[in-house]
């Protein structure tokens, strides 16, 4: 078995050599499609002699099923480019590539978050599908959370080891960045046909803080696990308000 690796860029100098790095050995091809970065992320790219492509953002979606079709070979192995494989998943992958079995095959994301490894407030285990057959597989969702759909004949197999993901290297870069993602998932959930009453954006970051900090026990992360479940509960706020508006909009 031969694999493509595919890494979707747009200013991750801090990241992707990193990224590249873990694949060498690994990956047959290694594969980086750029939207247009205005920081280093294109000479590392070249000086680490990968195939470096750019195109203008469609969507996580598009971008990566363009990605895909990119490809030379019969599977492909699909990272961001804040993640890295670490050692014990690296020799998995190897084995797979001499075993040569159809089929499907998840990895263990682990984060680091401002230097912390995570490991609860259900961020841990993060199980998900990154080596995959070419054919028949595709991404799918319009704004935001895309999910891979495969043909559903093949086994789907968790592999040994770690997926490491550096996330955050900062408390404001989380809010910025979760914040972005909650104004793309209230435009979906609008599009959708959902609608709030006014106490929804307070009532669900209640639910949301208490759900990851005690029940999914992120208060074993310490400090790092509390800001974790602030962020993501402020976050749940500004989603529905941004939903509000959206119906408050529509309607006048």
């Amino acid at each position: 078995m031969k694999i493509s690796a595919t890494i979707i860029t747009l200013n991750e100098e801090r990241n992707i050599g990193r990224c590249i790095q873990s694949l060498q050995g690994v990956a047959d091809e290694i594969i980086v499609l750029d939207s247009f970065s205005t920081d280093r992320t294109e000479e590392i790219c070249k000086e680490a002699g990968v195939r470096f492509e750019q195109r203008k953002w469609e969507g996580y979606s598009a971008s990566k099923n363009y990605l895909n079709s990119l490809a030379t070979y019969d599977y492909i192995l699909s990272l961001d480019a804040d993640e890295a494989l670490d050692e014990d998943l690296r020799k998995a992958i190897l084995k797979v590539k001499d075993d040569a079995h159809p089929g499907v095959y998840s990895v263990n994301r682990i984060t680091n978050y401002c230097g912390k490894w995570i490991r609860h407030g259900g961020w841990y285990p993060d199980v998900k599908v990154r080596l995959f057959p070419k054919k028949g597989s595709e991404w799918v969702g319009a704004h935001v959370h895309e999910e891979l759909e495969y043909p559903n004949d093949l086994d789907e197999q968790q592999l040994e080891g770690h997926l490491e993901h550096y996330s955050y290297y900062s408390f404001e870069e989380h809010r910025e960045r979760a914040d972005k993602y909650s104004a793309l998932t209230a435009a979906k959930f609008y599009e959708q046909g959902k609608r709030v009453g006014v106490m929804k954006p307070y009532l669900s970051a209640i639910g949301r803080f208490i759900g990851m900090y005690f029940v999914k026990k992120g208060i074993l992360d310490g400090r790092m696990g509390f800001k974790i479940a602030l962020i993501s509960a402020q976050s749940n706020v500004f989603k529905y308000k941004e939903l509000l508006r959206l119906q408050r909009e529509k309607a006048s």
